[in-house]
């Protein structure tokens, strides 16, 4: 009986934080990721965050991948996503459809990302696990913001960055 008032009582904080979500039309276009795990643990941040879809271009790998679903605990089967064999091309058709395109990404002028204003459709865009946002998508952002490591390494897991810089857009009065 105990775990289920423990239940009980973890739904109901849950709930209780919505009512400091902002009311943001959230995408990601995840641009030439290689790793499937990745991809499956961004499904499960979109989830957590409210984002309306996922775009993948390049050679991002795409559900029924199996490695995807292993990761994602199924969120792969609730979040919509598409893809685009160009970069280029999905960075432009997010723009056409309204979209301000806003890299996550360690670049000169980038703006710590807690102190952005975020727009209300915005799609995050997050590069290569490697070698980051290509220059060609980079073109089309209207923004770039950038998370301060305080250790050696120069970034976090690139869906764990998604996942700092979402939450931040959702819940803009959050401390960051």
């Amino acid at each position: 009986m105990k775990a289920i008032r423990q239940k009980t009582k973890v739904r109901a904080k849950h709930r209780s934080g919505r009512s400091n979500v902002r009311p943001i039309h959230l995408a990601f276009l995840l641009q030439d990721w290689e790793d499937a795990y990745n991809v499956g643990g961004m499904f499960r941040v979109a989830d957590g965050c409210g984002s309306r879809e996922l775009i993948f271009s390049g050679r991002t790998p795409s559900p029924p991948h199996p490695q995807i679903g292993v990761t994602s605990l199924g969120q792969h089967r609730r979040i919509p996503f598409r893809s685009f064999e160009s970069n280029e091309a999905a960075a432009i058709a997010l723009k056409a459809e309204g979209y301000a395109l806003v890299a996550i990404e360690i670049a000169p002028e980038a703006v710590h990302y807690a102190e952005f204003d975020y727009p209300e459709k915005v799609c995050l865009v997050l590069g290569n696990e490697e070698k980051g946002i290509y220059g060609s998508v980079m073109a089309h952002c209207d923004a770039c913001v950038y998370i301060p490591m305080l250790g050696k390494g120069r970034s976090l897991n690139v869906h764990v960055s998604a996942a700092v810089v979402a939450f931040r857009a959702v819940f803009p009065g959050s401390q960051g």
